[in-house]
C-alpha cells in the first residue's frame, strides 16, 4: 500500500480509516518477523530490523539487568553515523531510569549527508514517497522492537544530538505523535514553524496540506524539548551548516536553537495555539553528545513534565 505524505497530516490522522492504514503498516510482515526473534537480551548488543523496500538496518541496543519493561530510549546519532557510540553514551541514563536503549544506524550508503538529518523528504527538489523517508524507517524500527518486547504500546522517549537533533525536530513536525518526549540536542539547524523558508529550515516547498495552520499546530503541540549546550557557540565548527538558509537562523547552534524556540512560542501565543515545547540549557557544555547526556540538566530535558 502506498503511504503518502497525507498520512502524516494532523487532521487526516484523526480519520479511523487512515489510522487503520497506519496500524497495518506498523505491524506488517517486518514487525511480525522481529517478534519471532524474542526480546532484546540484557547488556550491550545489536540486532537487525528489515524495513520498507527490504532495507536491513542495524540497531545497537542496551538493556539494564534490572529492566522491568519500563520504557525505551530511542537515540539518534550525528553525521558521524556512530550509532554504537551513541548507544554507549545513553547507558548511564538507561541504568538510572531502567530503560531499554535502541540506537538505529542510518548508514552512510543509504542515508548520505542531509538524506539523514533532513529525512530524504525531498530528492532533487521532488517529494519522495513517505515510505522512503528516514523518519518512516525509524517508525518501523520502533514498532518492530516494541513487538519483540511483547508490548506494542511500550512507551519511549526520543533523543538525538547534532544531525540527530535535526532529525528529531523534523520527525516531530511530519510524523504522527507517539513519543512521550522528543529531545533535540544541539541541532545544527532548526525547523522553524514558518512557510517562507524552504523545508529543512522551514515548511516552504511542502504540499499545501502539510504546511497549513493545522500542520503548524501539530508541530507546536509536539512534546519537543530543545536541549542546548550554552558553550555550543563556535560559528566555525567544522560540522556546522553555513549555508545562507542556515545563517538566517543565527551564527551558531545555541543562537539558532534559542531563536527557533522564541519564534515558535511567539507564534503559538499570537494564534492561541497549544505550545508543548520546552527549552533546557546545559551550562558549560559545547558540542558533545556524551557531556550533554551526562549533565544534570539532561534529566529535565528527557523526563521533565512528561
Amino acid at each position: 500500500m502506498n503511504a503518502t505524505l497525507l498520512q502524516a497530516h494532523p487532521i487526516l490522522r484523526k480519520s479511523l480509516a487512515l489510522l487503520a492504514v497506519l496500524f497495518s503498516l506498523a505491524f506488517g510482515p517486518f514487525a511480525t518477523a522481529a517478534e519471532n526473534e524474542g526480546a532484546i537480551p540484557e547488556g550491550e548488543g545489536s540486532t537487525t530490523v528489515t524495513v520498507s523496500g527490504g532495507l536491513t538496518m542495524t540497531v545497537f541496543t542496551y538493556k539494564p539487568q534490572d529492566y522491568q519493561s519500563g520504557g525505551m530510549l530511542v537515540v539518534l546519532h550525528g553525521l558521524t553515523h556512530d550509532a554504537e557510540n551513541y548507544r554507549s553514551y545513553a547507558k548511564a541514563v538507561a541504568d538510572r531510569h531502567k530503560l531499554l536503549v535502541i540506537a538505529p544506524l542510518f548508514d552512510k550508503e543509504h542515508f548520505p549527508g542531509k538524506t539523514y538529518n533532513m529525512g530524504g523528504v525531498k530528492v532533487n527538489d521532488q517529494l519522495a514517497p513517505q515510505a522512503e523517508w528516514a523518519y518512516s524507517r525509524l517508525g518501523e524500527v520502533i514498532k518492530a522492537v516494541q513487538v519483540r518486547e511483547g508490548n506494542a504500546e511500550l512507551p519511549y522517549t526520543m533523543v538525538g544530538h547534532s544531525a540527530g537533533g535535526q532529525f528529531v525536530m523534523r520527525y516531530a513536525a511530519l510524523m504522527p505523535a507517539g513519543a512521550a518526549r522528543m529531545v533535540a540536542m544541539n541541532p545544527g539547524t532548526d525547523l522553524f514553524p514558518r512557510t517562507d523558508w524552504e523545508f529543512g529550515y522551514g515548511f516552504g516547498g511542502l504540499p499545501p496540506e502539510c504546511r497549513d495552520d493545522a500542520a503548524l499546530q501539530h508541530y507546536l503541540a509536539a512534546p519537543l524539548t530543545l536541549y542546548l549546550g550554552q558553550a555550543d557557540i563556535n560559528p566555525q565548527h567544522p560540522e556546522l551548516d553555513k549555508s545562507s538558509a542556515a545563517e538566517l537562523q543565527g551564527a551558531f547552534r545555541l543562537e539558532r536553537g534559542c531563536a527557533c524556540f522564541d519564534y515558535a512560542k511567539k507564534l503559538a501565543e499570537e494564534r492561541g495555539w497549544k505550545f508543548n515545547w520546552r527549552k533546557v540549557e546545559a551550562p558549560g557544555v559545547a558540542h558533545f553528545a556524551r557531556k550533554m547526556l551526562d549533565a544534570k540538566e539532561a534529566e529535565e530535558a528527557l523526563f521533565g513534565e512528561l
